[in-house]
């Protein structure tokens, strides 16, 4: 043991519920536990004999033991989930996954419409969820505008329509915007909307055949015919789809191990419906068995998010009746954790079991083949050893217009997404891509010598000779030498497999065969930074073009930006006026209108 003297410290232990942390001479979080008995627990792992070796090899390195006491168990599994989160030690499994997930939302209007949603629900009306992806969700989307044609149209677009749009035409919505349908029959619809979501489907089928038939009495075989086509697509729908049981509402979570990695395949089953699935690759803390991950999973994913009332589970779990408690007062109803589970629920769990295998087989394969990848790239380029960490440069603008930088980081493992940079590029010409080049390179760089990082090994920079000197030049004034520079110049007609390499310090093109494992992680690495700098430019370029120009103009707030609007006809008319229209509007001084007129007219 590194503590010095254990018995000290176990005396001062309280016999109270709350959390320990296992810290290293540094004073460095190794390992963050809870405990319904914060003295036994802690004691428990300074026995002579008896600790898995997962545990000896942590015990080996602690220095100390910090505890803070809560009221109740359920106040420490919260506490030990956000320190997890916050202090990333390095014994404890850790979840990384901090995304919200979609919703459908059946609004609360006079004439509900659907639509997507993430985020904070203060919205009014019905959410039906999570969805795994946004595919899914339109996906769902577009079922229900062919089953029920309930509109999906934004507020604004519906309550300015003076005739049907193509959506009427092509029959995916009864145009209630302008009246072609009464409320009674469209809250009809609505009312089949959310019995289907609710996983009720057998219900609207055995009402729109009762429709179908009343309708065929009165020969309005039109609405016969209508009825009986909905029919055929519920009935198609519900022989896709496998039924869980009573309530519909549950997740099925799976974990599969093997060699120190892990996988978690979480399937989302709403209303008896199948709405796809989602894999996790946790960091799994050194030597932490299945039912450990397990348990760390569904304590750090449900615990900030909504649970259903059923969750199916792989494995047992060690602490099944904290994690009911725990999750049952969060969500104010009953939340089982069940496993094992026999009949149909059987059915979903082997299935999940199967994808969580294949998908850990698929992200082992595919470190192999970056492992392979790399030493190609070490062979390819004369390098005396295999560089452990790459990072890729890219510009992108339109017409000089929103430049921004990009940074990727990709080492033997991958892609390390959690060190990419974006750089918004500011007081440089427009289309100088050689100064934002430079730009990005030393708000990068600057920050990893002053501690934040580390350097890479060998640097990518999409582009040809003149890129590959501006990047020189700042990597010279920076002080970083010994560092591999390769610029990646596309090749005639900009055909991948054709690219020349500029190498710095060395001189001269090196061009790799086409087939060459070396060149293919070039290209990956080129289009991820490609494809990150083009996402970051795209979202900054569409904030800028709807902001409204008055937004930019210091002094100019929502009330008087409105009253510019509405007193002089529109931001066209803002634009024309001269200073003494712009005067006149209620709450413009002369001097606020001559800031307005010289943004305009600069």
């Amino acid at each position: 043991m590194s503590v010095e003297d254990p018995k000290a410290l176990l005396s001062r232990l309280p016999a109270a519920p709350g959390v320990y942390k296992m810290l290293d001479e540094q004073g460095q979080t190794l390992y963050v536990g809870k405990a319904r008995h914060l003295k036994k627990r802690v004691s428990s792992y300074f026995r002579r004999s008896g600790l898995a070796p997962r545990t000896r090899a942590l015990m080996q390195r602690v220095a100390d033991v910090e505890v803070a006491v809560t009221r109740t168990e359920n106040e420490a599994l919260l506490l030990e989930n956000n320190l997890i989160k916050s202090l990333r030690p390095r014994y404890n499994i850790l979840l990384r996954d901090d995304k919200s997930y979609p919703y459908i939302l059946l609004s609360d209007h006079a004439f509900p419409r659907l639509a997507v949603h993430r985020g904070a629900r203060r919205e009014a009306g019905r959410y039906f969820g999570p969805y795994p992806s946004a595919h899914s969700v339109r996906q769902s989307l577009n079922l229900l505008q062919k089953l029920f044609n309930v509109r999906q149209c934004e507020d604004g677009f519906f309550k300015n329509r003076s005739r049907p749009c193509l959506q009427y035409q092509i029959k995916r919505c009864t145009a209630p915007c302008v009246g072609r349908i009464d409320p009674e029959r469209y809250a009809e619809d609505v009312r089949h909307t959310r019995l289907f979501l609710e996983g009720r489907s057998q219900t609207v089928v055995e009402e729109m055949i009762q429709q179908m038939e009343r309708a065929a009495e009165r020969l309005d075989y039109e609405s016969a015919a209508r009825c009986r086509d909905r029919i055929a697509a519920l009935r198609h729908v519900q022989r896709q789809q496998w039924v869980v049981g009573e309530g519909g509402d549950a997740d099925v979570i799976a974990a599969a191990t093997a060699a120190g990695e892990a996988c978690v395949n979480l399937t989302f089953i709403r209303g008896g419906r199948n709405l796809g699935n989602k894999y996790f690759f946790p960091r799994a803390g050194e030597g932490a068995g299945t039912e450990e991950l397990l348990a760390a999973f569904v304590s750090q994913y449900y615990l900030k998010k909504p649970a259903p009332p059923r969750i199916l589970l792989s494995h047992r779990l060690p602490e099944r009746e904290l994690l009911e408690r725990a999750l049952s007062q969060q969500m104010q109803q009953p939340v089982r954790l069940s496993c094992p589970v026999r009949g149909q629920r059987r059915r979903w769990l082997e299935l999940a079991e199967l994808n969580a295998q294949q998908a850990l087989a698929r992200q082992r394969v595919n470190k192999e083949n970056m492992a392979a990848r790399f030493e190609a790239l070490q062979d390819a380029l004369g390098l005396e050893a295999m560089p452990e960490r790459i990072e890729c440069f890219d510009i992108s603008h339109t017409r000089g217009e929103a430049t921004v930088a990009a940074c990727v980081v990709f080492d033997a493992a991958g892609p390390v997404k959690s060190d990419y940079r974006r750089f918004n590029i500011k007081d440089v010409a427009a289309g100088d891509d050689y100064g934002a080049m430079e730009q990005a390179l030393r708000r990068r760089y600057r920050r990893l010598i002053e501690g934040e990082g580390r350097l890479p090994d060998l640097l990518l920079i999409d582009g040809g000779k003149g890129q590959l000197s501006a990047t020189a030049g700042v990597l010279r004034e920076l002080q970083l030498d010994g560092l591999l520079l390769v610029g990646v110049a596309k090749g005639p007609g900009r055909r991948p497999g054709l690219e020349r390499l500029h190498l710095l310090p060395r001189n001269g093109p090196l061009i790799l065969p086409a087939d060459s494992s070396a060149l293919h992680l070039i290209q990956q690495i080129r289009d991820e930074a490609h494809r990150f700098a083009i996402t970051g430019h795209r979202q900054r370029r569409a904030t800028r073009r709807n902001r409204s120009p008055l937004e930019q103009i210091p002094g100019i707030g929502h009330k008087r930006r409105q009253a510019l609007l509405n007193n002089l006809g529109g931001l066209q008319e803002v634009a024309r006026a001269g200073l003494e229209d712009l005067a006149r509007v209620p709450g413009i001084s002369p001097g606020l209108a001559k800031r307005i007129y010289d943004a305009f007219h600069e």
